[in-house]
């Protein structure tokens, strides 16, 4: 009888023990925990998940139907977007911009220049006058239905550039949970069983529902996508681009955004671009359209995270709105393609260890009913390097053992 006590009672520990275990909260860092950390301030949150459930993405309609992150392990996978916690937290308005973080965004340009959409017209280019548009930033967009997969958003929109240009504008964002076929198609070559993986992508329509055609003489808009995703020691964008000569192509990277690069945190060569994407040193590059080819890549050694980001690119188009701060010579020759690293800025603070890939459409000269589509695709594969070879070599023509500085 005595053992018998001892049996259950032990049985009894046990299941309260798993009970305890079953019941912890998730820690930060993984799917789980940003999930819960969402649904608390935003009700109407939107999740896209796939049968298992071991791919599934967040997109909040209050942050202009923004993919805030995603995983590729269900609940306890790692969180691949960066997510401002504290700011979203404290429901305090900011002045500038609210950096709620979000692994895509959806964003117009340009940033600057005589076209700017983010700037005033005849105010000095700085820091203190520079405002991101509350449709961009505070206002949300519309969700007009979802399904297990999919989520479809619009927003009509009234902006005036600095030169005084007013747009009225339409957009329709719809995000798509990629299943395995997709992925597949879309890199063009087997995943392997063993490698975790999520991909999403967002359609992104621009309409001009003025009465005014867009004219280059007067200013034009862009889409313009953005991804902050989670920033190691051990993180290296990789980014192709298109080889030949400077005086036909021009240069291969833009590396002064925020004064010049240090050579030891880029190397461009050979047909590939490597960024140091640390979260340690705030950084920009870019790459023209003449350079840029529809992939951009980064490549987490730390965590075994290959992530590839696929664009539409169209051929032949040249013009790109450029948005530095300043009054420009060629207000139409910007980037297709950039990468930011976070870092300390002038007085020390900095937002977060993220880092961002992004992809911009050609400038939208619409005729009134006229509409620009652009489209941008994120994939995230996790596990072993070799078993991620293949699709290395595949999207950037070398293996990861290259991508790194």
């Amino acid at each position: 009888m005595k053992h018998l006590f001892l049996y259950f009672g032990a049985l009894l520990i046990c299941a309260c023990n798993q009970k305890k275990e079953a019941t912890l909260p998730p820690s930060r860092g993984t799917f789980g925990y940003d999930l819960d950390f969402l649904k608390k301030h935003h009700a109407d949150l939107v999740l896209l998940s796939d049968e298992t459930g071991q791919s599934q993405v967040v997109v909040l309609p209050a942050y202009q139907g923004r993919v805030m992150t995603s995983t590729a392990n269900g609940l306890a996978g790692a969180s691949f977007g960066w997510v401002n916690h504290e700011l979203i937290a404290s429901g305090k308005p900011a002045e500038h911009i609210h950096v709620f973080g979000g692994e895509e965004r959806f964003w117009l340009g340009p940033e600057g220049g005589q076209y700017s959409i983010f700037f005033k017209k005849g105010v000095p280019f700085n820091f203190d006058n520079w405002f991101v548009p509350k449709e961009l930033d505070t206002e949300p967009f519309k969700l007009v239905s979802s399904t297990k997969n999919e989520a479809r958003f619009e927003q009509t929109i009234h902006l005036e550039n600095y030169s005084g240009t007013v747009f009225d504008l339409s957009v329709q964002r719809n995000i798509r949970l990629l299943d395995q076929t997709a992925l597949k198609n879309a890199l063009g070559v087997e995943i392997p069983a063993s490698v975790q993986s999520v991909g999403f992508e967002s359609e992104n329509i621009l309409k001009n529902i003025g009465t005014a055609a867009w004219e280059k003489e007067k200013g034009l808009l862009s889409i313009w996508v953005l991804s902050m995703l989670n920033a190691t020691p051990a993180t290296t964008v990789a980014i192709p681009y298109r080889q030949g000569d400077e005086t036909t192509l021009g240069k291969i990277v833009t590396d002064d955004y925020f004064g010049k690069v240090p050579s030891e945190r880029l190397k461009a060569e050979n047909g590939l671009i490597l960024f140091n994407a640390d979260g340690q040193k705030r950084s920009k590059i870019g790459i023209s359209p003449a350079r840029a080819l529809p992939v951009a890549a980064a490549w987490d050694a730390q965590n075994g995270v290959l992530t590839i980001a696929q664009f539409s690119l169209p051929e032949g188009a040249t013009d790109y709105v450029n948005s530095l701060w300043e009054m420009q010579k060629n207000p139409f020759g910007g980037d297709a393609v950039n990468s930011y690293n976070d870092g300390p800025n002038d007085t020390g603070k900095q937002l977060g260890a993220f880092y961002e890939l992004e992809s911009s459409s050609p400038a939208a000269a619409l005729k009134p009913g006229e509409s620009l589509t652009h489209m941008h695709r994120t994939i995230h594969l996790q596990g072993n390097a070799a078993d991620l070879q293949a699709v290395a070599m595949k999207m950037l023509g070398v293996g990861l053992e290259v991508i790194k500085l």
